[in-house]
């Protein structure tokens, strides 16, 4: 009888710490309910394979997380983590490969550049007395400006020997999970048991009372900061190997998902609380979240919401959390006491009910209908924030539409390692065939790779993937519309004339291609002359900003080339009255408002690519390859130059 009672009272306690520590920690709640909902909601979620593509998302993430956890305890932030990623990378790559420095040096090199950025903004907050939030946005402009002056805008090559940091080990068990269990390790050594991780939480609690206790405030943030910046670095070389290629745009906005992270964590903007099992289950609630998505074909405009919404319920978890702790408990009052104890932990609990409701809703109310495995198709786009590639979307839907195939559409955003997890959420998915429009071509290959070893073709469109196999490549040739665009407006200008040109974003394939094309051009031209050329990443609103610095320094200016419609409509509208009259500007694309400024004879001319055709014949081509047919390995869309004589009969 003894015996079954201390089994009973044993068992009772066991359940009452599980109840405890769920209770107490309302973001284990929300990823165990999430875990279960993704399980339940796609048969896709729950498999090895998947859960693994899952850690691999993330970890960088986590890793970035980490060491912002150390700025945050300390009621600091850090806006800076993603450039010095970047630039940490690239610092590697270039060392390595273009300066033949031995691979070992570079890796330590790499550190360094983490290591000092991270000191430079611990001297601007400690002795320079800047808000850290100035401090770090000023180390993140610099630190992605360097990362784009060492590689020329383009990506580099990542050595081999580290670029087994992105392999697996025994063939399935990735190493970025690896490093990120390390690295969380750390951190929690770092926290828990050392001067410095307790002189965080001080700093952090009450800075004056640190100081005043004996603390030395000013150089206990350098370490801080330094540890930030070297766990950027660290994160920065995952991602690279990932890719295979340093990606100087790389790792952009990744600083607003550490910092997510560390508050869905539970950590508190406020500084004094925070730890490192908290920031790795904010970083995989994150990773879960956007995995899931992928699996269940949420558009993804609407995985941006979510996103947001969730990010919003931790901020304010955080604030009731801190509301709820500063209420005072009547001493001695013990039913009291345990009752206000409940209160906030019934309120924690019921946020992150609120944060999983809010997701499984929106999954719910956007989740498509099954189709047969080889009429499931993926599509991942560059970025959608891009009338170009609306209209391949546009495209790729109709001819789904017809064909009666389910299309799932992913918005990579102009993030490679980001492009890079979509695939891999498409192959874990087990779906016919996918589609790829590569924010750049090298960095694509390995998860094409992965696809290729599961045995899912995979089709290009616009732009190809190097060192992997697809079945086929839809695509209008850049480097032939770029010489098209130099020869229409070497014409139009009767072969003399100085011309400015506008660059898309640096580092993208297209920009390159279509850039050395103009280039390529214009050499049957030598009284054509290049007065400037400056980068608008492909944006209207840059390429006015853009246009009209350039016409301070070149007001008399005859010709523009922009690498694309969206950047040659800003140009237009900063030139004026000049804008198909004195000036002639010529773009790249065919979108529909550039189509309508050549009828208005604003724009001279646009090489037009017919983008609702690459979606379409993509799509046309993914479906057979899912079927086993036979397909071109390269489908050429043929490219147009429109001016006014031929605009009102082009349909593309």
């Amino acid at each position: 009888m003894a015996t079954d009672t201390l089994k009973s009272t044993s068992g009772a306690s066991g359940a009452s710490a599980v109840r405890r520590l769920l209770l107490d920690n309302g973001a284990l709640s929300a990823l165990i309910v999430l875990v279960i909902a993704m399980s339940l909601l796609s048969g896709d979620f729950l498999t090895t394979q998947n859960l693994l593509n899952v850690g691999v998302q993330a970890a960088v993430t986590a890793i970035l997380a980490f060491g912002v956890t150390f700025v945050i305890v300390s009621a600091g932030i850090d806006l800076s983590v993603g450039s010095v990623a970047a630039l940490s990378a690239t610092v590697l790559a270039w060392t390595a490969t273009s300066e033949g420095v031995p691979v070992w040096i570079a890796v330590i090199l790499a550190i360094a550049t983490g290591i000092a950025c991270g000191l430079v903004n611990g001297v601007l907050i400690s002795y320079g007395k800047l808000p850290p939030f100035i401090a770090t946005l000023a180390m993140l402009s610099v630190g992605r400006g360097l990362s784009l002056v060492i590689s020329q805008g383009s990506p580099i090559a990542f050595p081999d020997s580290v670029s087994h940091l992105g392999d697996t080990l025994g063939g399935w068990l990735p190493v970025p999970v690896l490093v990120m269990i390390v690295m969380g390790l750390i951190t929690a050594l770092i926290l828990g048991r050392t001067y410095i991780g307790r002189s965080m939480y001080a700093i952090g609690g009450n800075e004056e009372a640190a100081r005043l206790s004996g603390l030395r405030v000013k150089k206990q943030k350098l370490a801080i900061y330094a540890l930030s910046g070297l766990f950027a670095a660290a994160a920065g070389i995952v991602l690279a190997s990932r890719l295979s290629s340093a990606q100087p745009q790389a790792a952009q906005g990744y600083e607003l998902d550490a910092i997510a992270a560390v508050v869905i964590g539970g950590a508190s903007l406020a500084g004094g609380t925070g730890k490192a099992s908290g920031t790795l289950i904010g970083a995989l609630i994150l990773a879960v979240l956007r995995n899931g998505l992928n699996l269940l074909s949420v558009s993804a405009f609407w995985q941006q919401v979510v996103i947001g919404v969730v990010i919003a319920l931790a901020v304010l978890l955080d604030t009731v959390r801190r509301k709820a702790g500063a209420t005072p408990v009547a001493a001695g009052a013990g039913g009291a006491g345990a009752s206000g104890k409940k209160g906030p932990q019934a309120v924690k609990f019921a946020l992150a009910a609120v944060l999983v409701a809010a997701v499984l809703g929106a999954m719910s109310l956007f989740n498509s209908g099954s189709s047969p495995a080889n009429q499931k198709l993926g599509l991942s786009l560059s970025t959608l924030n891009n009338p170009f590639f609306v209209q391949i979307r546009e495209g790729a839907q109709e001819a789904a539409k017809k064909a009666g195939a389910d299309l799932t559409v992913t918005d990579a955003q102009n993030d490679a390692s980001q492009q890079a997890n979509q695939l891999q959420n498409f192959t874990s998915e087990g779906l016919g065939s996918i589609i790829v429009n590569p924010v750049d071509s090298d960095a694509a290959g390995p998860a094409v790779r992965a696809a290729n070893k599961a045995g899912i073709p995979v089709i290009g469109v616009d732009r190809g993937v190097n060192k992997a196999d697809t079945a086929a490549l839809v695509a209008s040739d850049n480097v032939a519309g770029g010489r098209l665009a130099a020869k229409t407006l070497a014409e139009k200008l009767g072969g003399q004339g100085e011309i400015v040109i506008l660059q898309g974003q640096a580092g993208t394939s297209a920009s390159r291609e279509r850039g050395a094309g103009f280039a390529e051009g214009l050499k049957a031209y030598p009284g054509i002359k290049v007065l400037a050329k400056q980068p608008a990443d492909f944006d209207r609103t840059k390429g006015l900003d853009v246009m009209t610095n350039m016409l301070q320094a070149h007001p008399d200016v005859d010709g523009v080339f922009a690498e694309n419609d969206e950047m040659a409509l800003g140009a237009i509208k900063a030139l004026g009255s000049k804008a198909g009259t004195s000036v002639a500007v010529v773009g790249f694309d065919g979108t529909p408002d550039g189509l309508k400024a050549v009828k208005a004879g604003t724009l001279y001319a646009s090489v037009a690519q017919q983008p609702k055709e690459l979606g379409r014949i993509a799509v046309e081509n993914a479906l057979k390859a899912a079927e086993g047919e036979k397909v071109s390995e390269t489908v050429k869309v043929p490219v147009k130059v429109v001016t006014s004589q031929n605009v009102d009969g082009f349909t593309g």
